[in-house]
């Protein structure tokens, strides 16, 4: 059988932690493309000694293959898609497609005048406590689906040797995204797996953030002082989620809970995999506990490769998912297309907007023309890129906020020299 070839933009952290997954599935991995020198060393060791490393996309693109992986900044997905699937090139994207309202109505223009699968590898849904949930919601014990909730909970360490790795390989120049990033943008790892649970897709959403400023005396040129945003949204299905973007309060975990007429069913915090199915005591179905605490199984014919990926075993899962749309496996539907996925991008953006004004914001279906119509010209970004500069007045639900002088100083002695 001839193998899929694949490109992977971004040889940084993702790029290489993902490759993995494509080799183990009998892929050729054929190209990376990479500006920063510093990691070729690393990135073509683990890509292959076959691989091609380029610096610029558009030679890259020339070279013969079936799929690229989007695993370059967050903010800069849109314009590498398109410039993929009108080539024929089936996409698999990291993170969230788009950062501005205008971007996720390109991009969903191009992939509809494109035969090419486009797909966001969105893999905490596919952590297996929540396909554990998602099949007791289908299975309908717990009746109709009210109210669920998703925490996305990353704090950073404050011990020096941590804040020295983060600004070293995370926000390692003044301009980088994380370091303009609004609490409720990354907000897929809270709401897909909601999403891919209930069935329920938002359609109204509000939001309040937590202003909190980093510790004063931690390296730091952030712009963002909220530890958190707090996002509510309403669902066509008639039920509510509270969800945070990536958040920094309490411990490091990810949490989700579903609540129907008839019980709930959450994963406990710290305890590693179990869930938690609780039912009524008038409600209770057939050979079945009130309390039913467990820890899922894997059932999976590749458990054993699913053991040894990343982010549970689901980074594994979203490739050999994305190969099989590719494939046209039982003409298999992406379980996140690019219509749920600029929705989802969409909640961020419009979360921030919503905390920033006090407003309730209506989320776009933008299969329907008006909603294109009304967001065509919306560019309004946070972030820095090749292309742009900030025109969002503020990241932040404080406008005043600005690290202190010593932050900044402190940040650029760890930093040395800047690697762009």
């Amino acid at each position: 059988m001839k193998k899929i070839k694949i490109g992977i933009f971004g040889g940084g952290e993702r790029g290489q932690a993902l490759v993995k997954e494509f080799l183990y599935l009998n892929c050729d991995v054929v190209a990376v493309c990479e500006k920063r020198t510093s990691l070729k060393k690393t990135a073509c060791s683990l890509f292959g000694a076959t691989c091609k490393w380029y610096e610029d996309f558009d030679e890259f693109l020339m070279q013969k293959m079936d799929a690229v992986l989007l695993a370059n900044f967050f903010h800069e997905h849109t314009h590498y898609a398109i410039k993929c699937l009108e080539k024929g090139i089936h996409v698999l994207c990291e993170c969230l497609p788009n950062v501005t309202m205008a971007e996720g109505i390109e991009l969903i223009k191009a992939v509809e005048n494109s035969n090419a699968v486009f797909m966001l590898l969105e893999n905490y849904p596919h952590m297996l406590f929540n396909r554990e949930m998602r099949k007791i919601c289908k299975s309908g014990k717990l009746g109709d689906i009210v109210f669920a909730e998703g925490e996305y909970n990353h704090p950073g360490s404050l011990e020096r040797e941590a804040v020295e790795y983060s600004i070293k390989n995370l926000t390692y120049y003044p301009k980088h995204w994380r370091n303009y990033l609004p609490r409720s943008y990354y907000i897929s790892h809270a709401l897909a797996p909601l999403i891919y649970i209930t069935g329920g897709i938002p359609k109204k959403v509000s939001a309040f953030n937590a202003y909190i400023p980093e510790v004063l005396d931690r390296p730091s040129v952030s712009k963002v002082g909220d530890l958190v945003s707090i996002i509510i949204t309403q669902n066509d299905n008639g039920s509510v989620y509270r969800v945070t973007g990536h958040s920094s309060f309490g411990v490091e975990e990810n949490s989700y809970r579903i609540c129907g007429k008839k019980g709930q069913v959450e994963n406990l915090r710290g305890m590693d995999g179990k869930i938690m199915l609780h039912y009524n005591p008038w409600d209770i179905p057939e050979n079945e506990k009130k309390t039913n605490c467990y820890t899922p199984l894997e059932e999976s014919e590749d458990k054993e490769l699913i053991k040894i990926s990343g982010h549970g075993g689901s980074d594994f899962l979203m490739v050999r998912m994305f190969l099989d749309c590719i494939k046209g496996k039982e003409k298999l539907e992406p379980p996140f297309d690019v219509y749920t996925a600029v929705t989802m991008a969409s909640v961020g953006i419009l979360a921030h907007r919503a905390a920033l004004e006090n407003k309730v914001y209506d989320i776009p279906d933008f299969r329907e023309e008006k909603w294109r119509k009304l967001y065509e010209n919306d560019r309004l970004t946070p972030f820095y890129s090749d292309n742009s500069k900030p025109n969002i007045q503020v990241c932040v639900g404080n406008r005043d906020y600005e690290p202190t002088e010593e932050q900044v100083k402190a940040y650029y002695e760890i930093l040395g020299e800047i690697d762009e």
